[in-house]
């Protein structure tokens, strides 16, 4: 009986491989629609959606000249225009060269697919922390990290991500608090960096007057410039010792008359126009700075109130809701400030700044310049 073997026909041949269809893994689920997201808060997944604005209240989502590059908004047509059928996007570090609108305006009308966990941002559904950020079709654009380096959620905020309340403010306050520290003779060459004008390397931008000055003439005379402090050194009685005294982050350059007429009043919206500073307001207990500012001064308020803390021989500086805080270290308003936050995001120049004091002088950040709703996660 004569036997056939099924390899027989291949004798001499080479052997041929055929390449078998692999099945779909029922584990790569598909991506999320918007209202599903919305449905589904408190989860983690992929949603899919067309970038229909930025928000910028819980109610409110800009379409065009986009004020930062901190959120996105996300809907599954389009042209929509609800916000109840949108869902606000968290835009981190890691993702703001590629994926802010400011930067990025014409992303409007493209499809992404952003993944993280479903939460609430500004008190609407929510995506936050987001791991992954990919137009739907076409090539991904590059992912290089920001300047300086990494993505601050992921390390240097990594233990505050998620807190609230007096938690978050706890948990800021021990990330930054451990800082190198500058003499006030020091602060003179660090200001020349930090708030040096990015047209002119020769020129530093004075906070309230926005007047781009040369660095030289620093000093003591009427139109010269010196060293402002946001936070007023008499609240708190800290003078110009090293420590807050000394902290770069609420230390700006501004015109010596200027500066006086400031002195030490807390903020306020009123009063009578500054004569050497127009879009600065006065009267007798505060101060308004000019609007392309008054999100910068609210940030190094916050930063002060958490940095110190009374817990390593410094003042314990808190805000509050006056303008009638004398020598105690407070600092008011602090609806007003809430409010300039919200008004004037953080721009280029406020980013670069903190990331210079980082990178170069003291080793540690604002973290309501990285984050800004975070504020209003302390304080309201």
């Amino acid at each position: 009986m004569r036997r056939w073997s099924l390899l027989a026909p291949l004798v001499g041949a080479a052997l041929v491989t055929i390449a078998l269809p692999v099945p779909f893994s029922a584990s790569a689920a598909a991506p999320l629609t918007v209202a599903q997201a919305i449905g589904q808060q408190g989860t983690s997944a992929t949603v899919r959606g067309y970038v229909v604005g930025q928000p910028t209240a819980t109610n409110t989502v800009v379409t065009s000249a986009f004020p930062s590059d901190y959120a996105i908004a996300l809907a599954d047509t389009p042209g929509e225009t609800g916000t109840a059928r949108m869902i606000y996007v968290q835009v981190t570090s890691a993702f703001r060269a590629q994926y802010g609108l400011r930067s990025n305006p014409n992303l409007m009308g493209d499809q992404l697919d952003v993944t993280g966990p479903l939460g609430a941002y500004f008190s609407h559904p929510g995506l936050t922390s987001p791991t992954a950020m990919a137009p739907v079709t076409g090539t991904p654009p590059p992912t290089d990290p920001p300047p300086g380096g990494g993505d601050y959620d992921q390390t240097y905020y990594r233990t505050a991500i998620g807190l609230t309340g007096p938690a978050l403010k706890s948990e800021l306050h021990r990330i930054i608090r451990t800082n190198s520290k500058l003499t006030y003779d020091q602060v003179w060459e660090a200001l020349k960096v930090t708030d040096q004008d990015p047209a002119n390397a020769n020129n530093v931008i004075l906070l309230y007057s926005g007047r781009s000055q040369a660095k030289s003439t620093n000093g003591g005379n009427p139109d010269d410039w010196n060293r402002e402090h946001v936070w007023a050194k008499s609240h708190g009685d800290f003078g110009t010792a090293t420590g807050p005294g000394t902290d770069i982050h609420h230390l700006r350059p501004e015109d010596v008359t200027v500066n006086g007429a400031r002195g030490n009043k807390d903020f306020d919206n009123g009063g009578s126009v500054v004569g050497e500073a127009p879009g600065n307001r006065t009267d007798a207990d505060s101060w308004e700075p000019r609007n392309a500012v008054k999100g910068d001064v609210a940030r190094m308020i916050f930063y002060m109130a958490v940095r110190y803390e009374g817990d390593d021989g410094f003042a314990n500086l808190e805000m509050n809701n006056s303008v009638s805080n004398g020598t105690a270290p407070y600092l008011g308003r602090s609806s007003v400030l809430l409010a300039w936050n919200a008004q004037d995001p953080p721009d280029s120049f406020e980013q670069r700044r903190n990331q210079v004091i980082y990178d170069q002088f003291q080793h540690n950040r604002n973290p309501f310049v990285d984050h800004p709703e975070w504020a209003t996660a302390i304080w309201n």
